[in-house]
């Protein structure tokens, strides 16, 4: 790998996480090492009343070499006016996990998922999600996703790709969310 990028799924549109996965996917076929970051997802779910993965790709990455997922969340959605202390040091241990991977080199692509959203909601500053651009090793592509992209990080990312939101299933035909596509 010549040179590390940094690429920015943001947007209010569905498919910034699939297009994260789809990159990472595309890399360990290569034989890069792969991390991934979920920042506010986790692992297992309550769902009619049994435990289940929580998101497809945490069962499926654990089959494919070099690509490893990391979830730091609660199944429970998070407060964006007024955080569970929990979820605060979940996004946080998250951010500790990213920090290290980058000064460590433990990776030649890190995905943190969904941390626009982290910053949004207070759960991880501004500034820090700036410094994990700045201190990226050369060689390490960073893909950031979720929502809400802050002005500062579209500016140092070279890549943004703006999901948009034209017809979604969830308003014009009332479908649930459905397991495999939402979750």
């Amino acid at each position: 790998m010549t040179c590390g990028l940094v690429q920015v799924y943001t947007g209010n549109g569905k498919g910034k996480t699939t297009c994260a996965l789809g990159a990472g996917l595309r890399a360990a076929g290569h034989g890069l090492e792969v991390l991934m970051i979920s920042f506010m997802k986790a692992k297992l779910a309550m769902r009619e009343g049994e435990e289940d993965i929580n998101y497809g790709e945490f069962r499926s990455i654990g089959e494919i070499p070099n690509f490893t997922i990391v979830p730091v969340g609660r199944e429970t959605f998070v407060d964006k006016n007024n955080p569970d202390p929990i979820d605060i040091k979940m996004a946080q241990d998250g951010l500790r996990l990213a920090q290290e991977a980058i000064s460590g080199e433990k990776c030649d692509v890190l995905i943190l998922d969904e941390i626009n959203v982290a910053v949004e909601w207070n759960l991880i500053s501004l500034e820090d999600q700036l410094a994990l651009i700045r201190t990226k090793p050369e060689k390490m592509e960073l893909i950031l996703t979720g929502r809400y992209a802050r002005q500062e990080v579209i500016d140092a990312a070279d890549l943004v790709t703006e999901m948009q939101e034209v017809k979604h299933y969830y308003e014009g035909k009332k479908v649930c969310a459905r397991k495999g596509f939402e979750f």
